[in-house]
């Protein structure tokens, strides 16, 4: 269900959301699960549910509407986006860089990588 790593659950459950958006399984004013709806979907305590919206809500991702529910904001695809490229760009390419460096995979061979993956999806 969730990774056995250093990333807390809440945010794991963030990053589904995440997911779930840029995937277009959820689009612009969707109501999101309640709180305690959501913790039983994936399992975890309804705490663990209300931090992640917590942190979705001061993203501005998702909108309170009090005594409604949670609801995607108009502009979360763009926000995600924005946000998930940051994070790739700042933090874990970093690591993938390191990587490469170490077993001396060249700049040239990272492109070419990422131009077969890119005509790989073209055909699906």
């Amino acid at each position: 269900m969730f990774k056995e790593n250093s990333k807390a659950i809440y945010l794991q459950i963030a990053e589904r959301i995440y997911d779930a958006v840029l995937a277009g399984e959820l689009h612009p004013a969707d109501r999101l699960p309640s709180v305690r709806d959501y913790a039983i979907m994936v399992q975890v305590n309804p705490n663990t549910v209300m931090r992640t919206y917590d942190v979705l809500s001061r993203q501005d991702i998702i909108v309170n509407r009090r005594g409604i529910g949670y609801f995607l904001a108009d502009d979360a695809p763009e926000k995600v986006r924005l946000l998930r490229s940051r994070q790739l760009l700042d933090e874990d390419i970093v690591e993938v860089f390191r990587q490469c460096s170490l077993l001396g995979i060249t700049p040239q061979q990272i492109a070419d990588s990422y131009n077969d993956y890119l005509n790989k999806q073209k055909k699906q």
